[in-house]
């Protein structure tokens, strides 16, 4: 009988299936999380007085569908690395954020808590800078990866922030 000690190398060894996998999940978050936003952009949103700097409505689905196959490949290098605390911490880190990444489009946009989603984000940027680095540990490739989402969401905080400020 196989042990969970002997499954888990096993498991590993299907890196492709593995990598589907946390694309699967991180575009999962995406899917589910926009629905709380689908229906306040053309509504609440658009009628919020926006900082100088905020791009069109248009942007942000390109630039988070390429973010988010980032965050899925840099965490699937880090799934790919041997069993240790380092990495189950790195993992666990990764969905932290990835929850939080999950609830700020609910309370931003269904809510409509401006100042709550500015504190979700924040939180949320201090849980990615401590992934990239717990990852930096194991793979300087897979921390560079969330960099680009680091530099997103730090943009994002400063749109929320500014939104809640104007409105």
């Amino acid at each position: 009988m196989a042990t969970g000690q002997e499954a888990r190398p096993k498991a590993r060894s299907r890196p492709a299936l593995a990598l589907a996998g946390w694309l699967a999940l991180c575009f999962a978050v995406a899917g589910i999380s926009s629905v709380f936003s689908a229906h306040s952009i053309s509504t609440w949103y658009a009628g919020l007085v926006k900082p100088p700097l905020n791009p069109p409505d248009s942007a942000f689905g390109p630039v988070w569908i390429i973010l988010y196959a980032l965050m899925a490949v840099s965490v699937w290098m880090v799934w790919k690395t041997r069993p240790s605390p380092c990495r189950y911490r790195g993992l666990r880190l990764f969905l932290a954020q990835l929850g939080l990444n999950f609830l700020w489009p609910w309370i931003f946009f269904d809510t409509h808590q401006l100042l709550t989603a500015f504190a979700d984000i924040v939180v949320l940027w201090v849980a990615i800078l401590l992934t990239i680095l717990t990852f930096r540990k194991m793979s300087h490739t897979a921390a560079w990866l969330l960099v680009p989402y680091l530099a997103w969401v730090t943009f994002a905080a400063y749109l929320n922030f500014a939104i809640w400020r104007l409105n």
